[in-house]
């Protein structure tokens, strides 16, 4: 039996604060997130944030919150299925698609566990995080390892590392983007990923040279001038530097000096979820029309599309 285990962050059960707290509280423990010293980081995630931001986090989850339940994981099983049946239907062969999520459930150790109760001989791991990261696919791989090194017939293992320059994952984001246009009118493209502190990249992280990558190659794939698209980090917190410019930040100054007519996607998710949903669809919309923009459009995340499932076949 040949296998691929899609994996992607996670969420809460639900979106209320003790749900939360118990999922921040796992995802913001690994090492691979936070590199701070483990003595000193214990007393800052126990001591504020996990007294503070379970309960804000919570509000910005029932903002989202469909009645199948988490917009990230109700995202993510439809690709997990279709991706299955078109994988089966491609290799005429037993082919086993699984999600995981790094925190929260279905766990790791869950679906591996699923996988060799299959007798699966061959494993592709696939984190659906586009641009590597330390703090993300490396911490997949970790969790991925340290549960194989329980089994005592290791399969043949495959680890997808990043896919942020892929011809067919660049494609669907571009197309897209003209589907979105068509419908919309075409407006300036913020693209706007994930942000890190700037630390992660000055100690050797490739992640926000391989955001810059993505976004040059589909403005490329979509004959964009220079000003006419742009690139931005979103989701920081605290006070450390993060990678700029700043996506709320940058959106502000679009909004009082132009353009003011913008069409925001986000191409290092591969699914929409909190940050896609709530943090940019609703709040960085509502800031950027109230300081005098013009125009605010979200283009969603490639989610279960014909596109993705298609570029990520190929990829596997």
């Amino acid at each position: 039996v040949c296998s691929s285990d899609l994996v992607n962050l996670g969420t809460p059960e639900a979106p209320d604060t003790s749900s939360v707290r118990r999922y921040l509280a796992e995802f913001l423990s690994d090492p691979r997130v936070i590199e701070y010293p483990r003595w000193l980081w214990s007393i800052i995630l126990h001591g504020i944030i996990l007294r503070v931001r379970p309960r804000r986090s919570a509000h910005a989850y029932q903002q989202v919150w469909t009645k199948q339940g988490s917009p990230l994981l109700v995202n993510c099983q439809a690709l997990t299925e279709k991706l299955s049946e078109q994988l089966s239907t491609q290799l005429h062969a037993e082919t086993k698609v699984v999600l995981a999520m790094s925190y929260g459930q279905p766990s790791i150790q869950s679906a591996l566990e699923q996988l060799r109760t299959a007798h699966v001989r061959k494993l592709i791991v696939l984190p659906l995080y586009p641009q590597y990261s330390g703090s993300t696919t490396g911490s997949v791989f970790d969790a991925v390892t340290k549960h194989l090194q329980r089994w005592r017939w290791v399969p043949a293992l495959q680890f997808i590392t990043q896919y942020h320059d892929d011809p067919a994952y660049i494609q669907a984001l571009a197309n897209s983007v003209r589907q979105h246009w068509q419908t919309h009118g075409k407006q300036h493209l913020l693209m706007s990923f994930h942000g890190l502190p700037k630390r992660y990249l000055l100690n050797g992280d490739p992640y926000h040279c391989q955001c810059y990558k993505t976004g040059r190659l589909v403005a490329e794939a979509l004959q964009l001038q220079k000003d006419e698209w742009s690139v931005s980090f979103q989701s920081r917190v605290g006070r450390e530097e993060w990678l700029r410019p700043y996506t709320d930040e940058l959106l502000q100054r679009y909004a009082v000096s132009g353009p003011k007519r913008i069409s925001v996607l986000c191409p290092g998710f591969a699914a929409d979820c909190l940050e896609t949903i709530e943090e940019i669809a609703l709040r960085n919309c509502e800031d950027f029309m109230n300081a005098g923009g013009e125009a605010f459009d979200y283009i969603p995340a490639l989610n279960d599309s014909a596109e993705h499932v298609a570029a990520l076949q190929q990829l596997i």
